[in-house]
């Protein structure tokens, strides 16, 4: 797993202080490069990193158009920040960040072990799919059931409920991110577990997007005045369902 362990220190420039933390990384067995601050060497540099370092020297704050792009490609990729400065340069830069895409922060003089064992702590986790969104798909059909579970696991934690009512216990005892809801289901339909999850505090908050095998104007419409948070014809292909899974992640909960 080690070789999957890429990340990408960027600074001002390639002071003392910044070969010693690139090194500890790379002595950690963390594939880290260093990158100035430049938009085209940092974006170039995060096409195969999910995890960026910004270090700040005194004087050396990021220009506007440096942390736009590495909040662009963060938000796309999923990755995460680790800030380093002194604390209230880490604090302005903080405060420009989307919720959730700073992984830690360190003040200057950073101790080098703490440094290396949160970089170490980051890949554990995401090897591990600490990082990973959580999925529960409902719908009777075993057999879709599992076409989907193929299809996000690789992306997501996906958990599977044949009925509303296996879904509302599961929901009883784990937390999940998204779910994704079978519209047409007997005994208990799409639209009456939707319901019933919006009466209960501990669930009201759960994105739901509809699944629906139904294309007409008048079933969509039917689908829509639900609210949900979307909808998916169920003829959808694997790559689009990821896109859109994908796009509304990195939107609406970064």
């Amino acid at each position: 797993m080690l070789s999957n362990r890429k990340m990408v220190f960027t600074a001002e420039k390639e002071s003392f202080i910044v070969r010693v933390l690139v090194k500890k990384a790379q002595d950690a067995g963390i594939d880290c490069v260093y990158v100035p601050f430049d938009i085209t060497a940092i974006h170039s540099a995060l096409a195969e990193s999910q995890l960026l370092a910004l270090y700040m020297e005194e004087d050396t704050m990021p220009k506007d158009d440096i942390l736009h792009i590495i909040i662009d490609n963060m938000e796309e990729t999923g990755g995460q920040v680790v800030l380093v400065g002194e604390r209230d340069d880490v604090g302005k830069v903080f405060d420009h960040m989307p919720t959730g895409l700073v992984y830690k922060t360190f003040s200057r003089p950073v101790d080098n072990a703490e440094f290396t064992a949160a970089l170490t702590e980051y890949y554990e986790k995401m090897e591990s799919g600490d990082f990973k969104k959580s999925i529960l798909v409902v719908d009777d059909d075993p057999g879709y059931l599992a076409i989907v579970r193929q299809w996000l696991s690789g992306t997501y934690r996906v958990a599977l409920a044949s009925s509303g009512l296996q879904a509302i216990k599961y929901l009883g005892k784990n937390k999940v991110d998204l779910i994704l809801l079978d519209h047409e289901m007997p005994v208990t339909s799409g639209p009456q577990v939707l319901e019933m999850l919006r009466s209960e505090d501990e669930t009201k908050g759960i994105p739901v997007m509809f699944l629906t095998g139904k294309s007409d104007k008048e079933s969509v419409m039917a689908v829509v005045a639900l609210h949900p948070e979307g909808y998916f014809l169920k003829s959808i292909k694997k790559e689009e369902l990821l896109n859109e899974l994908n796009k509304y992640f990195s939107t609406h909960m970064a």
